[in-house]
């Protein structure tokens, strides 16, 4: 059985407030719709994540998710129905048995209720998750009168990911389409419309939905208590100067009159950050997961090096908090590239780039980067992990 799913980023997250759309905001130092996607990239269950995104949003898409295994971007509509159509329609040369779709929105959905929605399709057509209210709920007319108390014993709150029947949710959009029906919010009630069973499943208390400025300072405050374990790691690096017209420092490539000879593409930058996660991950260096004698790392760009630390990080729950690199040479000048190498960087982990800093110095003409054999990078990272029991 083949799963797929859909997460739905299209809309402008108007009533979150600030100028931009709240899927690409941050929490704890994660973009919102990289923490969902990256739920369903990392799932064993799921085989194929399609995004659904605003076609304006494509460059914030990129710098959000770099990294991530997902299909390329859908443009999604003017509706949340008629974006998870697109999604549906760019799944459909792959034709899943099963799809799932989540709003983008809902960051800190667990792997286990992914795992509970799919089970929940064993014997469904459309499974949904869902809360019991434990609120009293009134029914009030235009006037603002109660006009009465609903009985809570069978009213759920609805949460997503919802799982569908990949052929099913696809012919009942169809219909809707067909119908001219556009005004379906959650594609359970379009399911039900067409006349099919929806069965429910256990949602979870966490998977919030974020939409009010409330929201995120909750969900910050919430999600900084839960990475209360905080480490520091340092790494150093250097590399001789020989041969070549350019050398790559934070994944930028700098003209210059020599290259940089050494591991891969001889990145110091690059080299000493993924040690100093490394270190604060107490995992060893990068000579232990990418050995320099392998040559499958013969040239190759210290981008994959980074992205590999980076996700041991968020494979253990946690988050980069800050990357502070220094470099020491005579040349070539840093200044002039520090913004785009801390802007590189920066999508390369997947984080702000005001928690990427770059400085450079010199050795006032001491030792061998004084004379200008080669490059010395040192890198400090503070990473967040969850609290757990040794």
């Amino acid at each position: 059985m083949s799963v797929a799913a859909i997460v739905v980023a299209a809309g402008r997250g108007i009533r979150a407030g600030g100028a931009t759309p709240k899927q690409y905001r941050t929490v704890a130092g994660d973009p919102v719709i990289r923490a969902s996607l990256a739920l369903f990239a990392a799932h064993a269950e799921v085989n194929l994540v399609q995004p659904v995104i605003h076609r304006d949003d494509r460059s914030l898409f990129s710098a959000a998710c770099a990294g991530l295994e997902l299909l390329p971007p859908a443009n999604g509509g003017a509706t949340r129905q008629a974006s998870v159509w697109a999604g549906i329609e760019a799944l459909a040369p792959h034709a899943p048995d099963i799809v799932l779709v989540h709003d983008a929105a809902r960051p800190f959905a667990s792997p286990m209720l992914v795992s509970r929605a799919i089970a929940a399709m064993a014997d469904a057509t459309a499974a949904i998750p869902g809360l019991d209210v434990s609120d009293t709920i009134k029914r009030v007319d235009a006037g603002g009168r109660v006009a009465d108390t609903l009985d809570r014993t069978f009213l759920l709150t609805v949460q997503t990911p919802q799982a569908f029947q990949f052929a099913a949710l696809r012919d009942a959009h169809l219909r809707a389409l067909a119908a001219g029906r556009n005004d379906f919010t959650d594609d359970a009630a379009l399911m039900e419309w067409c006349g099919a069973a929806v069965t429910a499943f256990p949602g979870e208390q966490g998977n919030v939905k974020l939409t009010t400025p409330d929201d995120f300072l909750r969900a910050e405050s919430e999600r900084m208590a839960r990475l209360g374990d905080v480490r520091t790691g340092t790494g150093y690096d250097v590399h001789a100067f020989g041969d070549g017209d350019h050398v790559m420092l934070g994944g930028v490539r700098i003209p210059h009159e020599r290259g940089l000879s050494g591991h891969s593409d001889a990145d110091v930058a690059l080299h000493a950050a993924v040690d100093a996660i490394l270190g604060a991950l107490a995992d060893g260096d990068i000579g232990k997961h990418f050995p320099p004698s392998d040559p499958q790392w013969r040239g190759a760009a210290s981008d994959i090096f980074l992205q590999d630390a980076v996700a041991r990080v968020r494979s253990r729950g946690g988050i980069i908090a800050h990357l502070d690199i220094s470099l020491v040479c005579e040349a070539p000048r840093i200044g002039p590239h520090r913004d785009a190498m801390r802007q590189r960087i920066a999508e390369i982990a997947g984080i702000d780039v005001g928690r990427v800093a770059v400085k450079a110095t010199t050795s006032e003409r001491l030792g061998f980067t004084g004379r200008g054999e080669g490059i010395v990078a040192m890198a400090a990272a503070t990473i967040r992990l969850p609290w757990s029991l040794p």
